[in-house]
Formats: C-alpha cells, structure tokens, sequence
C-alpha cells in the first residue's frame, strides 16, 4: 500500500465534519503525511430583485468570509489550526479534483451519507469524485 503523505481533507462544514477530520487525522499520523483542509462554497447568485438584495458579490465575500471562520474552527478542533485550509467557490466535485491535482494529493478524505429512496438516483459528489480523483479517494461512511 501506498503512504499517504499528502491528504485533502474536504469538509461541507456539517457537525459531521468532526468525524472525517478525526479520520483524516488518524491516517497522516499512521503514514506521517500532511493534511491542507478544504471547503468549497457552491454559491448560486440570485437575480437582484431591487434594491432590499445584496450585490451578489457582497453575498459571495459573506459566505467565502462565514467558511473561513468556520474551517478555522474545526481545524482547531481537529488540532489542525496550522495547516492550511482552502475556502474555494464553484462547483464542489469541480473544486476538489482542482485542488487535488494542484495539490498533488495522494488521498482525498471526504464524508459519504446514508441515501434511501429516490436519493439513491442523483449524483453525490463522492461519486464524482471517485470516477475523477487523480488519487485515491477514502469516503467516510456517516449515518
């Protein structure tokens, strides 16, 4: 097996991030590797309306800005607050390959929900990310 020296952690900032980063963390302590955090805020502009909306740029910097603090927490959390930690925009499965290839990740850590019914159907972005990671990709199982 392969060391993994160089992990992408990428978290939704859910309270289930805790647990992959716990994950993530135990792998780069096994294989002594480094972890670089990553949130993608997948932001959809809204058609100002009049002038009650925000520019849609002030809303983007409030969302990137809200992320950053966030992340900032968890890798505290994790005992991680020196690592680096990404905050990107665009398309979440897009962003993460992105980061991985320039990142020249061995792993990508990212979390993978129980799905029922007709969620079955749709396209997760841990299976994007697993038929397009440049690397291997460890999707941790949460309930």
């Amino acid at each position: 097996m392969a060391d993994y020296r160089n992990i992408l952690l990428a978290v939704d900032l859910s309270d289930d991030s805790e647990i992959i980063g716990a994950r993530a963390k135990s792998i780069a302590e096994r294989y002594g590797g480094e972890i670089t955090l990553l949130h993608v805020v997948e932001y959809v502009p809204v058609e100002p309306m009049g002038e009650a909306l925000m520019p849609t740029i002030q809303i983007e910097t409030e969302l990137v800005d809200r992320a950053r603090t966030r992340l900032q927490e968890l890798a505290a959390k994790l005992g991680l607050e020196h690592r680096p930690q990404l905050v990107e925009t665009g398309g979440i499965k897009a962003e993460i390959i992105r980061a991985a290839q320039r990142l020249n990740s061995d792993l990508i850590v990212l979390g993978s929900r129980e799905r029922h019914g007709l969620a079955i159907l749709l396209n997760f972005t841990e299976d994007a990310v697993l038929h397009s990671a440049p690397c291997d990709v460890l999707a941790v199982r949460l309930h």
